[in-house]
């Protein structure tokens, strides 16, 4: 069932959209006008597949677009499921429905293929990934109202053809957030911050260096997160924020110490020096008034932090645009929401962010 070496999904799928599956709908269909993508959930789409990914949803797959108007969809998807071969470079096309999960597993098969070609529309998958379609524009809203990770999978992966020539511009429109809409995101994000980084010292002094420990956690994630965030990157969920932020080779070794800190001092210590490098790369961006980026105390108690609230004051007040300036500070969906049953839905999600909005 394993081919002799192992392939990055990215280019398994697009030799399987090349060599199969696009020969094969020219042969029964004659020319067809389609996109031709790997987008969407998957390690793969972000780069990060291993051949412990080959265990579910993970093998030859693919998004196959056709114009809403096509009515041959359906004719498609079953002459893939009849001539597809049953094996493409070593790796089964069949995949058989598995666990409590319904997860999808290459298998062998003697019958048709159940492939995982996903055909559909533009705005199908559009509204099933994000809850809106970028083609008609990208409100204020739609993008507070879309988690970085949904975001982040529909503008990674590769498009392989984009013969209705809309894919690809779609994508270019979701590449980042607009200056005024990252402001406050990045506003947000510095805000998470200034909430918390006096309790690591605060719970310390008190004897709790469990309590200290979790919510210095919390703080390396998102600085972890707001660093990506500086860097015009959509940070991914918990499962391979670490792998996205291997990068900054600079503030990993920084962050570990505070991760393996036994006592709060040692945490503060090596926050310190976290807070204030992103507190310069913010700085350095110039989107907003330079704030002072050195660490001092929590006015009275003896414990160092960055105040962080100085940076949401200083992007907020950078932004022009009056619908975002408008905005309550809690930023995107995923800056408040944290439940993966709310984050997978998109009609969930919208409702909560519209909710949050409104309520201001």
């Amino acid at each position: 069932m394993a081919a002799d070496r192992f392939l990055p999904g990215l280019e398994l799928s697009e030799r399987f959209y090349r060599e199969a599956v696009e020969p094969l709908v020219h042969e029964h269909f004659g020319p067809v006008p389609h996109s031709a993508a790997r987008i969407g959930s998957g390690s793969e789409v972000l780069g990060f597949d291993t051949p412990r990914s080959a265990d579910h949803e993970w093998g030859p797959r693919l998004q196959l677009f056709l114009d809403p108007e096509d009515t041959r969809a359906d004719d498609v998807r079953a002459a893939l499921a009849e001539h597809l071969p049953k094996t493409f470079l070593g790796w089964p096309t069949h995949f058989a429905t598995t666990g409590d999960d319904a997860s999808g597993v290459m298998a062998p098969t003697s019958g048709p293929v159940d492939h995982r070609v996903e055909i559909t529309d533009l705005g199908s998958w559009f509204d099933r990934q994000l809850g809106f379609d970028p083609r008609a524009g990208v409100t204020a809203a739609d993008w507070l109202a879309a988690p970085t990770q949904r975001l982040l999978e529909t503008t990674a992966g590769a498009v392989f053809h984009d013969g209705l020539g809309q894919l690809d511009p779609a994508r270019a429109e979701l590449r980042w957030y607009p200056d005024d809409v990252w402001r406050h995101v990045l506003a947000c994000q510095w805000l998470r911050i200034s909430q918390e980084e006096a309790f690591v010292g605060r719970c310390g002094e008190v004897g709790d260096e469990l309590g200290s420990a979790v919510v210095a956690a919390r703080l390396v994630r998102d600085l972890m997160r707001l660093r990506l965030l500086l860097d015009r990157r959509y940070p991914p969920y918990s499962k391979w924020l670490g792998s996205a932020f291997a990068r900054y080779a600079e503030l990993v070794p920084v962050l570990r110490a505070v991760l393996a800190a036994e006592d709060w001092r040692e945490r503060e210590e090596h926050l310190v020096v976290a807070y204030e490098h992103v507190a310069r790369v913010c700085d350095g961006l110039g989107l907003a008034e330079p704030v002072d980026p050195t660490v001092r105390w929590y006015h009275d108690r003896p414990f160092r932090v960055l105040r962080a609230d100085r940076f949401t004051r200083a992007l907020a007040a950078a932004v022009t645009d009056p619908e975002v300036a408008a905005l309550p500070l809690v930023g995107a969906v995923d800056q408040f929401v944290d439940s993966t049953d709310v984050l997978s839905h998109p009609a969930r999600l919208r409702g909560l962010a519209f909710r949050a909005v409104a309520a201001h």
